[in-house]
């Protein structure tokens, strides 16, 4: 992914030089396993062990390892001749009885369930600004909508609320995605433990804090790696819901919140005037990338017989591309939502431009409630509310002239019923629940 939609420690786990680190953790993990198990020569594993120790910054050479592959076109061929070109012959005792798929799968483990962590702190401080945010306007008043149109009135703080709920269920998302991503395989060609012992892929798991795949063929199973892109999709789309929600309520005719335009900010190359929406249009932009991934990841779980190689190519752009998107869009949500600048007061004034109309419901209940007929009942208050949009009067002052409506309403608790503080009756109790284990 390019520097401009990176964070530096998510860039780094899908590093060339991270992923060759990671190799070479494992190789030796394995050997010094079968060491202790009594398979190999535990003196010839010691003085490899210490040649790695000294050879470590030569061996991490990307460019040395990819001019190699360039003749034996086989990556890890190419690393592990690079460790015997720099430790000698010790480096014989490497990547015994493994097959390349153990080496690379166990690898993208590793990185995953770390971008995970990572994926998961980005979550954990989006919920935080969410919170604070949304106890800040429990009770700040604005319009709720349907469909675009003004419905009935909610609270901003409902409306960061909800979306605290969502991306809690993101979080769980995430967690079980990390449980289950999180597993090594070292069980050799096709997975039949033919030429290594279970008991060496354990102690590896065991070192790398992994579990055990219980069953690999060769490779992994890739249901456990759509599931964590599946997860990242479904993040993204949360992702995407609050960057329209910000994008819809910064459009000038609307003005109730906007991203904060900082000091020396600059809008438009054109027109001074301007304060866009970079920020929530950028989060739409990326959500687009990082749910693309979901379907190749999809894909992969069909591989032919035991193994082939059709997912490697496909992971080795989607993961690394949309883990650090996701990173970087989490952060960027964030601070977006840290710095949102609200405006109540013009929340107010728009609720107060629909006249009355989101109390219609209230009026069409009260007159059922005193005996008029449902729709007899509703295609008065329509007609009413039609009147009122077109003529631009409130709605109370058309409903109280009416005497088939003050028949069975009456006057007074008509006009009780556009008190607009009836909405946020049940504030305390959706706040109890949503933020019941926060």
């Amino acid at each position: 992914m390019i520097d401009r939609y990176s964070r530096p420690a998510m860039a780094r786990l899908f590093a060339p030089e991270h992923k060759l680190e990671l190799w070479l953790k494992i190789e030796m993990a394995v050997a010094k396993a079968m060491a202790q198990a009594g398979e190999i020569d535990s003196a010839a594993v010691a003085r490899l062990e210490a040649a790695v120790a000294a050879n470590r910054e030569a061996i991490i050479d990307v460019p040395a390892i990819d001019a190699i592959e360039q003749v034996t076109k086989h990556d890890v061929i190419a690393f592990l001749t690079h460790v015997e070109k720099l430790c000698g012959a010790d480096a014989r005792l490497l990547h015994l009885g493994m097959t390349s798929s153990d080496l690379l799968d166990t690898t993208l483990a590793c990185q995953l369930s770390a971008a995970c962590d990572l994926i998961d702190a980005g979550v954990e401080r989006l919920l935080a600004a969410l919170k604070q945010r949304a106890f800040e306007h429990k009770t700040t008043i604005t319009m709720g909508r349907s469909h675009g149109i003004h419905a009935e009135p909610t609270t901003f703080g409902l409306k960061l609320a909800r979306f605290y709920a969502e991306f809690d269920r993101n979080r769980q998302r995430i967690r079980q995605a990390r449980a289950n991503i999180a597993t090594c395989a070292i069980s050799g060609a096709v997975g039949t433990f033919a030429n290594i012992s279970p008991a060496i892929e354990e102690a590896v798991a065991d070192e790398l804090g992994l579990a055990v795949e219980p069953i690999s063929s060769q490779v992994i199973p890739r249901d456990r790696h759509a599931e964590l892109a599946c997860a990242l999709a479904v993040l993204a789309g949360s992702i995407e819901n609050i960057a329209v929600e910000v994008r819809h309520l910064q459009r000038s005719e609307v003005r109730e919140a906007e991203e904060y335009f900082s000091k020396g900010q600059k809008g438009s190359s054109a027109m001074p005037h301007k304060r866009n929406p970079v920020l929530s249009e950028n989060l739409t932009g990326l959500a687009r990338l990082i749910r693309a991934a979901a379907l190749p990841a999809l894909e992969n779980i069909a591989l032919w017989h035991e193994r082939d190689i059709s997912h490697s190519s496909v992971e080795r752009v989607t993961f690394p591309d949309s883990m650090i998107l996701a990173d970087f869009a989490l952060h960027r949500l964030a601070s977006m939502i840290e710095n949102l600048v609200v405006n109540a007061d013009r929340m107010q004034s728009n609720l107060d431009r629909s006249l009355g109309l989101h109390n219609s419901q209230r009026v069409l209940l009260h007159l059922t409630s005193s005996g008029l007929p449902r729709q007899q009942a509703y295609e008065l208050v329509q007609r009413h509310a039609m009147s009122a949009w077109h003529e631009e009067k409130p709605l109370v002052e058309l409903l109280v002239a009416d005497p088939t409506v003050t028949q069975h309403g009456g006057t007074a608790a008509i006009q009780s019923l556009f008190d607009d503080t009836y909405h946020l009756n049940r504030v305390d109790e959706i706040f109890a629940r949503v933020f019941a284990d926060a």
